[in-house]
């Protein structure tokens, strides 16, 4: 094996121009490969953050049947205090946990008693909704946090079109499960930066408020958002919780409850879904870039020691000696393209990541993209295109293993 490895890279020093050539195409791939899987990783996990550290929570609980029909807000799909006491039991319990909320939502209409607008509302406990969600605080532009009794925290959007500022007294009128309408004054505490854009209606309010003003006699919860300790244990944490409230369900202690996680809450998961489509778009075009760049190097060679084949063929030398000949050598360039690769990459990254770019995503301005080198991500991305070098080596290999020593002297 040692003879064969050191004939393989004699060869290939042969053609220097060539092998520098194919080891650098395949490089370029690796590159581009790793750097945008890195950079692609980076933005989607900085999105997936805004989204449930400002916003969702990593998973929510809910009623079954709520969010299929959480456009409306209804009042009469919620979950009771019972299951509530059922819901926090379960979380409490289960040690992936890290924190949870209890939200009341509903719609209502804001006045500042000279204009009026619809409005969505959060009733939460501030201090539970905080630390369920550490970025809420950096989305409060003006104002403080955490929320008090009657005070209201509205959307930027209102504050800027309504000309209302902070300390203003305004009115929140909704309308209860029975039908009726009541109202409320209340005093803007905060102006909440909305992280989906302009569009966004969404204030908060304190639960208590927030019961008073539907005449509740305890509050019963909308959804229940929670925190995990480590976001890589969402499929397993949310598979725990569901099964635990369906054993309480069947035990009759709590209603039909339905869990999400946050990917089954915010349309961004379907962009989380196409960026990924993206990034094996770029590694299937690496593959063919290897497979026809090694391929083509070797036809050559094949071709171009026909005599040299022959002669070694004719001196006894075993078809399957020269097959290995020839792999090793697509394999030596290989393992040359991904080296290169790879150290060029990791730099890139870390150029990236030391500059720290920045970019806008909704109303969010300053975002730092920050990529990491991922080793494993770049060892898994090293093998495909080792595999694929291989590959592309054999059909070449095949052929000059398969030659008649006579013809191919006389060829030559």
């Amino acid at each position: 094996m040692t003879t064969l490895i050191k004939i393989a890279v004699r060869n290939l020093t042969r053609y220097r121009r060539r092998s520098l050539l194919t080891a650098s195409l395949i490089a370029i791939g690796v590159i581009a490969v790793v750097v945008f899987e890195a950079a692609s990783g980076a933005f989607t996990s900085l999105m997936i953050g805004q989204m449930t550290d400002a916003m969702l929570g990593h998973l929510q609980v809910h009623r079954r049947g709520y969010v299929a029909s959480i456009d409306n807000l209804p009042l009469t799909m919620m979950l009771t205090p019972a299951d509530v006491a059922v819901v926090e039991k379960t979380l409490r319990s289960q040690p992936g946990v890290e924190s949870y909320s209890r939200r009341l939502k509903f719609g209502a209409m804001f006045s500042n008693y000279v204009e009026t607008t619809a409005l969505r509302l959060n009733g939460v406990y501030p201090e539970d909704e905080l630390r369920t969600l550490p970025l809420l605080a950096s989305r409060i532009k003006q104002g403080t946090a955490p929320l008090q009794k009657g005070h209201i925290i509205i959307p930027d959007l209102l504050a800027t079109g309504m000309r209302v500022k902070l300390g203003d007294t305004v009115v929140v009128i909704a309308t209860n499960r029975d039908g009726s309408v009541n109202a409320t004054q209340l005093v803007v505490s905060g102006v909440l930066a909305n992280v989906t854009g302009p569009s966004g209606r969404d204030g908060y309010v304190h639960i208590e408020d927030a019961t008073t003003l539907l005449r509740m006699d305890a509050p019963e919860i909308s959804e229940v958002a929670v925190r995990l300790k480590d976001f890589e244990q969402l499929d397993q944490v949310a598979g725990a919780v569901r099964t635990a409230l369906q054993q309480a369900k069947t035990a009759g202690q709590v209603g039909d409850t339905e869990v999400h996680t946050w990917e089954g809450l915010s349309p961004f998961y379907n962009v989380a879904v196409l960026i990924r489509i993206l990034a094996l778009s770029a590694t299937l075009g690496l593959v063919a870039i290897v497979l026809v760049s090694v391929m083509n190097v070797m036809l050559m060679s094949v071709y171009e020691r026909v005599k040299e084949i022959g002669t070694i063929a004719a001196m006894g030398t075993m078809p399957r000696t020269i097959l290995g000949m020839f792999v090793i050598e697509g394999l030596s360039l290989g393992v040359l393209g991904i080296l290169i690769g790879d150290a060029v990459a990791a730099a890139v990254i870390l150029v990236i990541g030391a500059i720290g770019p920045t970019f806008n995503f909704g109303r969010e301005t300053g975002l730092v993209l920050s990529p990491q080198v991922d080793v494993g991500q770049m060892l898994l991305i090293s093998a495909v295109v080792l595999l694929v070098a291989v590959i592309g080596t054999v059909q070449p290999a095949f052929k000059a293993s398969r030659m008649e020593p006579v013809e191919a002297l006389r060829r030559g």
